[in-house]
């Protein structure tokens, strides 16, 4: 494997790659973490993903995302997924702010983008794809964290920090889980059980506030107030719970596709700082990860992936053409990933979990 995809296996993973191949059919459950810009170096890897390679089963599979995770899998199940991603990665590097945009008028942006994404009949694509399940992840926030007050929602999202630090499990004094699924069914592999979990229909009526509300950075965005079919509240970024997701307990039989930024895995937006809740690929037997090697990021603008402080960091010349040349670089991942579905040995270069 060349020096730009870097990709692990988990051990039962491994185990069917080397013995049924790269099959679209093995996979059951499609990852998508937060990460807003981080997302232009997936971006032509995307466009293989769900333009080619998943398109080459017939059976069912579920997305689990988050924030701009869930914009991904919105783009999935669109008619024309590439044309879905081109659209959405366009609108995405060209936003355009006034000096110190205000979350009203981050908001409106943000909501712009997604509606370049959907289109006209976008919403009916999400909520009512025949094959494959979408499920978003949002926060809906208690206490201090249910409001946009500017004095109380910062005391809530502190003491929430503060009260994760401790224990995962007091997040839920701030927040609750509210997961949006396009169908009754419970989610592949994964009960949820580990957070005050509710479930709520994802709908062509609700899809669209869904979606920005999975993507609302308290403080940056206004968040999305009383989603229809949903508890009344205020809802925020599925990524304040769900980051990159804790899949631990995942017992389904499929494998895991998780195409993502980092080889690190955080279950939540507070435990990044927290090295010893990050899990390791290896560590869940049936994911696949696919992230860009250390070495391709290093060659990349700046030495690093995309990030949102580009928008203070540089002039929006210079981060336009940033994000442009990420996307362009971004094709040697997928065209690596091609090489090794299309290949001879279907675990050339591929990281695999050492047996314990």
């Amino acid at each position: 494997m060349a020096e730009a995809l870097q990709v692990f296996a988990g051990r039962e993973a491994a185990r069917r790659l080397a013995r049924d191949g790269w099959s679209a059919e093995q996979f059951s459950l499609l990852l998508g973490a937060s990460g807003g810009p981080k997302w232009f170096v997936l971006a032509a890897l995307d466009r293989f993903l769900f333009g080619d390679f998943l398109q080459r089963s017939s059976q069912p599979l579920a997305t689990l995302g988050s924030s701009i995770g869930a914009w991904r899998h919105a783009c999935l199940v669109q008619p024309d997924p590439a044309a879905a991603l081109d659209r959405f990665a366009h609108a995405y590097i060209h936003q355009n702010y006034s000096r110190r945009p205000d979350s009203d008028e981050i908001t409106a942006a943000s909501r712009g983008i997604l509606r370049c994404i959907l289109g006209e009949h976008g919403a009916m694509h999400v909520a009512g794809h025949p094959r494959i399940r979408e499920h978003v992840v949002t926060a809906r926030g208690r206490g201090a964290c249910a409001t946009r007050h500017p004095l109380l929602l910062p005391l809530g999202l502190a003491s929430a920090a503060a009260g994760n630090t401790l224990n995962r499990s007091l997040l839920q004094r701030a927040f609750q889980r509210v997961l949006f699924s396009s169908e009754a069914a419970a989610l592949p592999g994964l009960a949820l059980d580990d957070f005050d979990t509710h479930r709520a229909p994802l709908t062509a009526q609700n899809a669209e506030d869904v979606l920005l509300a999975t993507a609302s950075i308290p403080l940056l965005l206004n968040g999305v107030r009383d989603i229809p079919q949903a508890p009344p509240g205020q809802y925020w970024d599925g990524g304040v719970i769900d980051y990159h997701f804790d899949l631990k307990h995942y017992a389904d039989a499929g494998l895991i596709l998780f195409p993502h930024f980092s080889s690190a895995i955080v279950p939540g937006w507070f435990d990044k700082g927290l090295r010893k809740r990050h899990t390791r690929p290896g560590a869940i037997d049936n994911l696949v990860l696919l992230n860009p090697h250390p070495t391709f990021v290093a060659s990349l603008p700046a030495g690093k992936i995309p990030d949102r402080s580009d928008f203070k960091r540089f002039t929006p010349e210079q981060r336009i053409a940033n994000w442009e040349i990420c996307l362009q670089r971004g094709e040697a991942l997928a065209e690596e990933l091609a090489a090794l579905v299309d290949g001879s040995d279907p675990l050339r270069g591929v990281v695999v979990a050492p047996v314990p």
